[in-house]
């Protein structure tokens, strides 16, 4: 057991175990609208056990610095091919190879249990658990077409519709997902934040001549040392129209299902932001859902709360 009496299950996010098999199936074989995964020898490389076993012993292996477990790849292929964790194109914001062919995020490396807090203000529009897609996660809007989500959760602790200040606590980390519980314990526990700009997925930290994301307005994420309340922002401006297009051009019942379930435009909005960004071949078109156009802005606190890291270690 581990911090804040984090289960082995919920760790992993195992519950209910046939929903989970079922999803895990479709990582190895795919599905009729989903590639399988692709992986092979160079796949080996995201097995790190001098970071991973301290993570799981319940250590903080960089102290009060998180390290970097992967960055975001700026080369990745085509995800019609399926969804690739090969280190044959990976090229991270440096020009190095701290990533993996179709990763799409930031990892960093939090022991299960570790608070997750939001990067900044915002309303939380989805929780979900897909075994095959990153486990439990949170999904949160912060205006101006800056959406974030944080994976491998063992724990949520806010729930759909929920306003949000920037370093409140959402979560607990944990290892959910596949990769998390097959490579056990060879796997890095970590958060995996994702960000998206417009609906187009975004590195937070900046190549030359790019801004980041990051509030501190380098690339060296620091985390909300006070609450910010009453913190100024407006709700994204979902494009309607284009969501029941693209609802029109999604090919698989489950996905359809999920998304014409939300209870409110926004939530609906999201869901079908995360099948396209997800599951990107159920969809015959991928329309772009948000209206406007908005540019990178520094915005974003490190997602692990103050009291527990001071930063991220490379």
């Amino acid at each position: 057991m581990w911090r804040h009496g984090i289960g082995f299950a919920e760790c992993f996010g195992l519950s209910p175990l046939g929903e989970r098999l079922r999803e895990a199936a479709v990582t190895f074989r795919g599905d009729p609208s989903t590639p399988r995964s692709r992986f092979d020898h160079t796949s080996l490389a995201l097995l790190r056990p001098s970071l991973s076993l301290p993570l799981w012993l319940g250590r903080q292996p960089g102290g009060r610095l998180s390290p970097v477990y992967n960055f975001f790849c700026h080369d990745q292929p085509d995800l019609a091919l399926g969804w690739s964790v090969q280190v044959r194109r990976a090229v991270d914001w440096r020009g190095g190879r701290l990533t993996y062919d179709s990763h799409n995020g930031t990892d960093f490396a939090v022991p299960p249990g570790a608070a997750v807090v939001a990067a900044a203000p915002g309303v939380v529009l989805r929780v979900s658990n897909e075994f095959n897609r990153g486990g439990l996660k949170v999904f949160i809007d912060h205006g101006d077409g800056l959406f974030t989500s944080y994976n491998h959760l063992a724990r949520a602790q806010v729930q759909v519709g929920e306003r949000v200040e920037r370093g409140q606590r959402l979560a607990l980390s944990g290892a959910s997902g596949i990769d998390g519980f097959l490579l056990f314990p060879w796997s890095t526990p970590h958060l995996h934040l994702n960000c998206w700009l417009d609906g187009t997925y975004v590195d937070p930290f900046a190549r030359p001549g790019e801004i980041p994301l990051w509030a501190t307005g380098e690339n060296q994420p620091r985390p909300c040392r006070a609450r910010q309340h009453n913190e100024a922002w407006e709700p994204t401006d979902w494009d309607e129209r284009a969501i029941e297009a693209a609802l029109r051009a999604c090919v698989h019942p489950g996905s359809r299902r999920d998304i014409e379930s939300a209870e409110f435009p926004g939530a609906r909005g999201m869901n079908t932001h995360f099948h396209m960004s997800y599951f990107p071949t159920r969809f015959t078109a991928r329309p772009r859902l948000v209206r406007g156009a908005h540019p990178r802005s520094p915005r974003l606190d490190l997602p692990l709360a103050a009291e527990e890291y001071d930063g991220a270690l490379f």
